[in-house]
């Protein structure tokens, strides 16, 4: 098995420009996802989503997730009120494009600092219920997850 770490923002962005749901019908188990390249595919094996956000900006005036460990390149619009925190794992959830499986994954880092804006109105030991950001707050919707994932 080949492992490489790579660092050139333009590959990254074409890798995850490419970054797809693996229904080839080869290695779909092990594999769960490929980004194609020319006729290579490449395999990819995460150990839970593959797209992971690194951290919130602003740009054009609107708050977006980055992602893809390439600045404000690759990036998905924030919607603060599609925040899904597994209560079991505590791991926080956000929508993510389509073409890369609908559900992004928000990086440990990220999640402990947005976590103080998580209201949990059913009691702590259930899922979040309202999202504070920018003085409003939100009431979460959990549906988008449940039917994606």
């Amino acid at each position: 098995m080949y492992i490489f770490v790579v660092s050139e923002k333009k590959f990254l962005e074409f890798f995850f420009k490419r970054l797809r749901p693996n229904v080839t019908g080869r290695y779909e188990k092990d594999f769960p996802f490929i980004s194609p390249c020319g006729r290579e595919l490449n395999f990819i094996r995460c150990d839970d989503m593959p797209i992971v956000y690194t951290h919130i900006v602003n740009k054009n005036n609107k708050d977006v997730l980055c992602y893809g460990h390439i600045g404000d390149i690759m990036y998905q619009d924030f919607q603060p009120d599609h925040i899904y925190m597994d209560n079991t794992t505590g791991r926080v959830y956000h929508p993510a494009p389509e073409t890369a499986g609908s559900i992004g994954l928000i990086r440990s880092k990220l999640a402990i600092e947005i976590s103080s804006n998580l209201r949990f109105y059913d009691g702590e030991d259930k899922s979040p219920t309202h999202f504070l950001w920018k003085d409003k707050e939100f009431v979460l919707n959990n549906e988008w997850f449940k039917k994606r994932k």
